[in-house]
């Protein structure tokens, strides 16, 4: 998944508005000219028009988001931007999704995200399963990060080196040298993770925690981590 959007002049804004006010334009071919399919999402089908849509079966990535109910927002095409509305079922243990997404001739945005996305595998080895949104807005403006807020929830499937974490890790969202920046933490602050988002969709997560007994550090190091001043650290890459 990449947030850079190609520059696309103001007069296409005009035109699908245009086109659009007749009631014709079908949601698919709406989120095409958007480009949306270049920054990774897919879906096996769309039924009616922008003004009231039923996406099937959409994927960002490899992230599976389900069925959502999608409207495009006219307001925002008077000011030369793409706003699409979703609700949908809920995903996973928690909030179902409710949010948006924007495009414009340079930027591309997530607004106001509420879900409980589940992740699968995409951060593996850290145990990473469900994403909790609240209330999420991250805008890129020419491929780096421009405004971010809301509140980041990572669940993890199972404990780290014996060390229970069902309570999960959260953080606020905010923008940090032109990357999305998650900084997590457990209830009692030990154990951290720093979750940092590119706009061509890399992203870097450091999973620190603090050191214990022998036991503990050497299953921890059995898992990978490194040592790293008072604690072990443990570094994963990859692309959403």
């Amino acid at each position: 998944m990449r947030f850079r959007i190609n520059a696309r002049p103001r007069v296409l804004f005009g035109l699908f508005l245009v086109i659009a006010l007749i009631g014709t334009l079908p949601m698919r071919l709406a989120l095409g000219m958007l480009g949306l399919d270049r920054e990774g999402l897919s879906l096996r089908a769309a039924d009616d028009s922008v003004w009231a849509a039923t996406l099937r079966e959409v994927h960002w990535g490899d992230v599976d988001l389900g069925d959502s109910y999608a409207a495009l927002s006219p307001i925002q095409l008077l000011v030369g931007r793409a706003r699409v509305d979703l609700s949908g079922a809920q995903l996973g243990q928690g909030a179902p999704l409710r949010g948006a997404f924007s495009v414009s001739a340079a930027s591309f945005g997530v607004d106001d995200a509420t879900a409980a996305v589940p992740v699968g595998q995409l951060f593996a080895p850290l145990p990473i399963t469900q994403l909790d949104l609240s209330d999420l807005s991250v805008r890129f403006d020419r491929g780096r990060c421009a405004r971010a807020n809301g509140r980041v929830k990572a669940m993890l499937g199972a404990g780290i080196a014996g060390i229970a974490l069902d309570q999960g890790m959260s953080g606020e969202a905010r923008c940090v040298a032109g990357a999305l920046s998650l900084p997590l933490a457990s209830q009692s602050g030990a154990e951290r993770i720093a979750l940092t988002i590119e706009g061509d969709g890399q992203y870097r997560a450091l999973l620190e925690v603090q050191g214990g007994d022998p036991a503990t550090v050497e299953r921890l190091t059995q898992a990978g981590f490194v040592a790293v001043g008072g604690g072990y650290r443990l570094s994963v890459e990859g692309r959403l």
